[in-house]
């Protein structure tokens, strides 16, 4: 291992058990008897590092029936590089000299290095997947005795921006924001030509001294033709090779302004037992593509396993979102992450606050923060043609009803609130956000402040 891998391995947060660490005090969803009880199954832990390129990555889709990239014990770390799906804006700055990123992006009229893209058919108009689904997702980590009715706690511990490998470029790492068809924004323009799609690239301080970002330049998307001949006049297939020659760059985009950086995993979950092959654009119960900016360093995600092994993947970095992602992306940034995964196994989660856990949640050092979906779990809900049908079926009503419903539940019971106290205390200390308004199944974000229960008993 590297001399920094070692070093972590033997940091106070590992010697001192951090599980219990976390636990103590109330801070964390898993009680000190939960805690125990999953670190008593504990063995010696290993580190391994999962690198991002052809052979590693799959792009646009989860599934069950993945080749696990390694498997590992609960306790483990992992170091997994994650590649952004839109470094084609920029290939100059984000792919060139980057042998992973290139090995994912090759593309020529003879190869495509990682195929398909998406959970369509082979033979789409588009290209192979159809674009039905876009992040490339480093994966699957399968967890040794992961089964269904399992809770995985996955820990991020570290994230860092992938630098720029091209030499004009060092130190430095770049991004991609597209205003894209997609967005909640698109049929609502007031100024220009109308509908239009603009592509703004953002500079990044890859060394960390800076925690702020800068637009370079923007451009409008010009229509591409893939190395197939199949022409693209919009954004409707991931990693399209864009050719500068042919766009008018604006580099007085954004001037004087700082964009404040929140790096963090747009997508990261489970593969879900509904269907072998499944889209990753709507998020869902096993997680996947919730677009939550606080998924990022220091937070804590508990997902509901539904496969054996769990299958973990995670891509869609990104180095800063608002809520609501509201133009179709983030600043598409690849990033590294380094995770710890705790395995909680259905014993042991009676009577604890993950027991009726069955969706997605996020943990940070001062929040409980629950996940709302128009459709809880969409492939389950919309039947046969759940894949198409949830495009077509989304609302922040339903979003709102479910995080409602999610918080009540959480409260009541992992809080011991009767249902009327939880109602009071929903309207006046529960912050509801929208979470994202571009992904198909569209979010709510319910956050609940982990102070307002200091003096409750445990």
């Amino acid at each position: 291992m590297e001399p920094e891998r070692r070093a972590f391995l033997k940091s106070s947060f590992v010697a001192t058990g951090g599980m219990a660490a976390m636990a103590a005090g109330g801070l964390s969803l898993v009680s000190p008897a939960l805690a125990e009880a999953s670190h008593s199954k504990l063995k010696h832990t290993a580190h391994y590092h999962l690198p991002a390129n052809a052979e590693t990555v799959h792009w646009g889709y989860f599934s069950k029936s993945l080749k696990p990239q390694v498997e590992i014990a609960s306790g483990d770390f992992v170091t997994i590089e994650t590649l952004t799906h839109q470094a084609s804006d920029d290939a100059e700055r984000m792919i060139d000299g980057d042998p992973g990123a290139e090995s994912v992006y090759l593309w020529t009229k003879d190869k495509m290095g990682v195929s398909p893209r998406g959970a369509g058919p082979m033979d789409a108009k588009l290209g192979p997947g159809g674009g039905l689904g876009v992040h490339i997702c480093t994966g699957p980590v399968a967890i040794r005795g992961a089964e269904p009715g399992d809770v995985l706690e996955v820990r991020i511990l570290d994230v860092a921006p992938r630098p720029s490998a091209n030499p004009k470029f060092k130190g430095l790492a770049f991004g991609s924001n597209a205003a894209a068809w997609w967005g909640y924004h698109y049929k609502d323009l007031i100024t220009g030509d109308k509908p239009r799609e603009v592509v703004t690239i953002y500079e990044v301080d890859a060394t960390g001294n800076r925690d702020w970002a800068r637009a370079v330049y923007s451009f409008r998307w010009p229509g591409v033709t893939d190395p197939f001949g199949v022409s693209h006049p919009t954004i409707d297939y991931p990693g399209l090779p864009v050719d500068h020659s042919k766009t008018k760059r604006n580099f007085e985009v954004l001037k004087g302004i700082r964009v404040p950086i929140r790096p963090h995993f747009g997508t990261m979950g489970l593969a879900p037992a509904e269907s072998d092959k499944v889209n990753s654009i709507p998020p869902s119960y096993t997680g996947g593509n919730i677009d939550n900016w606080r998924i990022g360093k220091g937070a804590t995600m508990y997902y509901p396993v539904a496969v054996p092994g769990a299958m973990f993947s995670v891509g869609d970095p990104h180095a800063s979102q608002g809520d609501s992602e509201l133009c179709g992306t983030a600043i598409e940034c690849s990033l590294t992450g380094t995770f710890q995964f705790i395995l909680h196994k259905k014993a042991d989660l009676a009577g604890t606050s993950l027991e009726a856990l069955d969706f997605p949640m996020i943990e940070t050092s001062e929040d409980w923060v629950l996940s709302g979906f128009s459709y809880p779990n969409y492939l389950k809900d919309l039947g046969p043609e759940a894949q198409s049908a949830i495009f077509e079926k989304s609302s922040i009503d339903l979003a709102m009803r479910d995080a409602f419903r999610k918080m009540r539940q959480f409260l009541m019971h992992a809080k011991g609130l009767t249902e009327d106290e939880a109602i009071s205390l929903m309207s006046i200390a529960v912050d509801f956000g929208i979470t994202q308004v571009v992904d198909g199944n569209w979010g709510v974000h319910a956050i609940v402040k982990k102070a307002i229960f200091a003096e409750r008993p445990v």
